[in-house]
C-alpha cells in the first residue's frame, strides 16, 4: 500500500507498520504470522493544503477488495482485513460518507466490510518492511499479479480513472523515519558515514565533528532521521567522542550485545535506520549513570532556531 500513496504529490511520507490492535510493540513477523490483534497498515503524512483526505480514501478504495472480510486476496486473517483508522471526528464522516458512497455505486456485487475505526497507535514496521515494492520489485510485482490484486482491480476501476486534482505545491516539512536503499545511501552519505553506519566502523577520537559541539539542538539519525538525542543530555566525557548520559527517545534506539575485538559491550543502532551509532557504557555521571559514545558520523546535528523549520518543534520545550 505504500507505493500508490508515495507516488501522490502532496504526501509527505508514507510509513509501514501495524494498528489497531492491543499488543505494545509487536514485530512484522507476529504481525505477519497472525499473533497479534494487529492489522497490517500504512501511515500516511500528507499535506491537506495540496491533497485532501478525501483524495487519500479514493486512493485507498482503489487498491483494496472491501468486500473480503477474511483478509486480502491470496493473504488471509485478520491482520489483512481492510480498515480506515480516522484521526478525528472530521476524518470519521469524511470516512464513512466516502463508503456510503462506494456502495451506492453498486461497483460490488457483495456488502462493503472495510472497517472505520479511532485511531490510537500506530507502531512503525522493521526497516526491511518499509519501501519493499522499491528493495524487492521483483517479488513484489509478481506476488501483486499472482495474488489475484491486479486482475480484480483492473476488473473494477480499468473503465473508471480517478479524477484529476489541482495540486497546490507547498514547503510542508514532515520527518520521516525510515532506511532508504542502499544505493540512496552511498549517493547521500560520505565515505566515513556509510563505513561506520552500515559497516560498524569507529571514527577517530577527537577528530569528529560533534565531540566539542556546545551549541544547542538534537542529534537525529544521519540515515533515517529519527530523533536520538539532545545537546541538553551532553557532557564532556574526554573520550574524544560525543556522549549523552540520556538519549531523547529511548524507544529510537536497540541496545545489542558486541562481543567483538575481545570485549563484553554494548552496541547501541538507530531503530528505524538500524545504524550503527556507537557504545553505551555504565560509567556516566548521573542522573542514570550512562554514558552513550556516539559516532559523530552517524548523527545529523539540528540548531535549537531549525527545529521547527525541519519538522522537529516538539522538542523547542527541551531550550526554554
Amino acid at each position: 500500500m505504500e507505493e500508490p500513496f508515495e507516488k501522490l504529490d502532496g504526501v509527505k511520507a508514507v510509513i509501514s507498520g501495524f494498528s489497531g490492535g492491543k499488543e505494545e510493540s509487536p514485530s512484522y513477523k507476529q504481525v505477519a504470522y497472525g499473533r497479534t490483534s494487529h492489522k497490517e497498515a500504512v501511515q500516511v503524512f500528507f499535506d491537506d493544503q495540496a491533497i485532501s483526505y478525501p483524495d487519500l480514501l479514493e486512493i485507498f478504495w482503489r487498491q483494496i477488495n472491501p468486500t473480503d472480510p477474511g483478509g486480502q486476496f491470496a493473504d488471509r486473517g485478520h491482520h489483512y482485513t481492510t480498515a480506515i483508522f480516522y484521526h478525528d471526528k472530521k476524518q470519521k464522516n469524511q470516512a464513512e460518507g466516502s463508503k456510503a458512497t462506494l456502495e451506492q455505486t453498486k461497483k460490488f456485487s457483495s456488502k462493503i466490510v472495510t472497517e472505520i475505526l479511532p485511531f490510537q497507535k500506530f507502531y512503525p514496521a522493521e526497516s526491511y518492511h518499509q519501501d519493499y515494492y522499491q528493495k524487492n520489485p521483483t517479488h513484489y510485482y509478481a506476488y501483486k499479479k499472482g495474488s489475484g490484486r491486479v486482475g480484480f482491480l483492473k476488473k473494477h476501476w480499468q473503465n473508471d480513472p480517478p479524477k484529476k486534482r489541482t495540486v497546490k505545491k507547498t514547503n510542508l516539512r514532515v520527518p520521516v523515519y525510515k532506511k532508504p536503499g542502499d544505493e540512496v545511501l552511498r549517493e547521500k552519505l560520505s565515505d566515513l558515514q556509510y563505513r561506520v553506519t552500515q559497516e560498524d566502523a569507529t571514527e577517530l577520537p577527537f577528530r569528529n565533528e560533534f565531540y566539542d559541539n556546545k551549541r544547542a539542538g538534537i542529534y537525529v539519525d544521519v540515515v533515517s532521521n529519527e530523533p536520538l538525542f539532545s545537546s541538553t543530555h551532553k557532557f564532556k566525557s574526554g573520550t574524544g567522542w560525543p556522549s549523552f548520559f540520556l538519549p531523547l527517545v529511548k524507544d529510537h534506539l536497540v541496545e545489542l550485545k558486541d562481543s567483538t575485538f575481545g570485549m563484553l559491550r554494548i552496541e547501541v543502532r538507530s531503530k528505524n535506520g538500524d545504524s550503527h551509532l556507537g557504545h553505551l557504557f555504565n560509567d556516566g555521571p548521573e542522573p542514570g549513570g550512562l554514558r552513550y559514545c556516539i559516532n559523530s558520523a552517524a548523527l545529523r546535528f539540528i540548531p535549537r532556531e531549525k527545529l521547527q523549520e525541519e519538522g522537529f518543534g516538539e522538542y523547542l520545550k527541551l531550550f526554554q
